[in-house]
This record gives structure tokens, C-alpha cells and sequence, in this order.
């Protein structure tokens, strides 16, 4: 067990230090060393929009909280969690500018094997209108005509994750997902074209640590661990993200009679993206009789995402055991953010 820490933490601080020479490579190539919130410098922006309506309703606060098979887009070592031999999961998010994401996932609980799931994530961009370059003279004011809608806009990721139970105490494990992203075609002033695709293999790592303390739970993710992608002569990294947490049931620690009926969970992580500063989340969820519950929480230091809300219900029929939960997350200049997603366990 003792070598198997070293090695965890060997990795996590490769990762750190990765992540923090991306950070320096950033804000030193092309911009005099400013020290800038390095906003818009990563690609493949999508991979951090969450799908999970439960963590969004935390405020995202949701890396030791993570459990059964939604935890494969947060924190995978919350697969070994699972309830139910097999889960499954679907998701829809009705994001601002007519963007769409459809999540899921299906896992299956080995048990003394491990957890084996595998996930995806569509994105649906809407109807972007295309545009291409011209002499200012040929349209009288402006250089460019609209050329029609972008076809082949759009985005994906695919993953496979597996997890082991170290111990009752400690859960580990990882997904390696394909994920690859449509930008359209581009026109240049001379009519050439250029089709603007890239794809790349990333890596999701997550550890969940109980250390025996009432229902108090550590959790560590790094997400979206690959190489720098291309497109055309210009390269950029994906938005890898480096999330602490910790989350209790904090009814243990006032009236555990009264625990076994209401719930009330509270969760708060840190997160270090390569794309902007440090942030810290918190987020609460009250359960009654482990059927209704009801979130709320807020993510600082974001520049579009603020407090969040939401409700879900667990139900059992026919020996099927059904999740459904919606979250709203205020965002500040575009409205809100709607999440639904209904998961089976049998």
C-alpha cells in the first residue's frame, strides 16, 4: 500500500508540474511573459462543460462527492461506488449560443475485478454561418461574403474507464477517451479551402480516499491529460484540469439517528485549470429518505458560470432502480444553463 501512495503521488506531481509548464509556455509565447488569466489559449473548450445535472448543482463541487456511473465525467474512482451490478446514464445540457451537448455512460461493477464503464459525450454547435475573405472593392464596404451554414461543426469524446477498490478506504482508476472536435471549412481570399478537424487521445485520472472519519471523503482528479493539438500551423493544448476536494455528510456530526432519514451533504474542492486562474467551488445537497434532494452552489472566479440549483428523485420499479435529476446554473451574460439526465441501476 505504501509503495502504491508513492506511486500516486509520483504521478500526481508529473502532472502538476505538466500542467504548470503549460501554464508558462502559455503566458511567455507571444505575449512578452504577461501574466495573463490565459482565457481562450486552450482548444477543445467543450471537455469542460460538465453533463452531470448533480454535480452542476453542487457548483461543480462534486470531485469527492462523485458516485455510481456519472462519475466517469468528474471523477472516475466514484464508479467503484456503484449500487447495482450494472448503471446507466443519459444526459442532455442546453448550453448558451444554441449549443448542445447529449452525455452517457454504461458501467459494470466486477466487484473484486473492478468497474468497467464506457462514456460519450456529442456536442451539437447549432447553425454557424460561413463567411470567406474578398477585395473590399468587390462588395463596396465590406471584405468577406457570407457563404452559408458551416457544414461538419461539431464535436465528440469516447472513453473507457476502469476502476479498482484498493481497499474499503481507498478506490482508483482512469479513462482514456478519443475526443476530436469540427471547426468547419475555411475559405481564404485566393479560394482555397481548408478543413478544420482535430482529434487527440486524452487521459481522466481520479483517487477517492475515505479516511475513516465519520462519512468524510477525499477526492483528486486530473482530466483531459494529452498533447498539444494542431490545426493548420497553429497548436494549442486541451483544458486540463487539476481538481482537490472533500465532502461529509455533515448530519454524522450532530444527530446520526437522525441522519439515516435526511442527509445533508457538503462538498467543496479546488481546481487549477491550464486556461485560467485557481477557483474554488462549494456546493450542499439536503436528501430526505434518500429519495428527494434538493443542491445548490456557486463556483468562484469563473468568468461566465456563478451560483447553481437543482432537484433529483430515486425511485425503484420492477427492481430497477431510477435517478432523474435538472439543474439551472445562472451564467451572467447569456441567460442560464438547463441540465436533465435520467439514470438506471439494475
Amino acid at each position: 500500500m505504501k509503495l502504491l501512495i508513492k506511486l500516486i503521488v509520483l504521478i500526481i506531481s508529473m502532472n502538476y508540474l505538466s500542467l504548470q509548464a503549460q501554464n508558462v509556455d502559455m503566458k511567455t509565447t507571444g505575449q512578452g511573459g504577461v501574466d495573463l488569466k490565459l482565457s481562450g489559449q486552450t482548444t477543445m473548450n467543450f471537455l469542460q462543460v460538465g453533463v452531470s445535472p448533480r454535480a452542476a448543482g453542487l457548483g461543480n463541487a462534486y470531485t469527492a462527492l462523485s458516485k455510481g456511473v456519472e462519475s466517469v465525467f468528474t471523477n472516475p474512482a466514484g464508479l467503484t461506488e456503484m449500487n447495482s451490478e450494472f448503471e446507466a446514464f443519459v444526459s442532455t445540457t442546453k448550453w448558451f449560443a444554441d449549443i448542445n451537448y447529449l452525455a452517457g455512460a454504461l458501467a459494470w461493477n466486477g466487484e473484486d475485478y473492478g468497474v468497467v464503464a464506457v462514456s460519450f459525450v456529442v456536442v451539437d454547435y447549432g447553425t454557424i454561418k460561413g463567411t470567406a475573405l474578398v477585395p473590399k472593392a468587390s462588395t463596396g464596404t465590406d471584405n468577406y461574403i457570407l457563404t452559408g451554414n458551416v457544414e461538419n461543426v461539431g464535436a465528440y469524446s469516447f472513453g473507457l474507464s476502469y476502476v479498482k477498490a484498493i481497499s474499503p478506504k481507498f478506490s482508483i482508476g482512469g479513462t482514456v477517451k478519443y475526443v476530436g472536435q469540427q471547426l468547419g471549412r475555411s475559405v481564404d481570399a485566393a479560394g482555397a479551402t481548408t478543413d478544420n478537424n482535430a482529434n487527440k487521445v486524452a487521459f481522466d485520472m481520479g483517487v477517492k480516499y475515505f479516511p475513516g472519519i465519520e462519512s468524510l471523503r477525499l477526492g483528486m482528479s486530473i482530466r483531459n491529460f494529452s498533447t498539444f493539438v494542431k490545426y493548420q500551423s497553429f497548436q494549442s493544448p486541451i483544458p486540463l484540469e487539476f481538481a482537490l476536494g472533500v465532502g461529509m455528510n455533515v448530519m454524522d456530526v450532530f444527530d446520526k439517528e437522525l441522519s439515516k432519514e435526511h442527509e445533508l451533504l457538503f462538498s467543496t474542492e479546488f481546481v487549477h485549470p491550464n486556461n485560467y486562474t485557481d477557483r474554488v467551488n462549494a456546493g450542499i445537497e439536503y436528501t430526505f429518505m434518500k429519495m428527494f434532494s434538493v443542491r445548490g452552489g456557486y463556483q468562484t472566479n469563473h468568468d461566465v458560470l456563478s451560483w447553481a440549483g437543482g432537484v433529483g428523485v430515486v425511485q425503484t420499479l420492477g427492481g430497477i432502480k431510477f435517478d432523474i435529476d435538472y439543474s439551472y446554473s445562472n451564467t451572467e451574460y447569456f441567460g442560464g444553463v438547463n441540465r436533465f439526465s435520467i439514470g438506471f441501476g439494475f
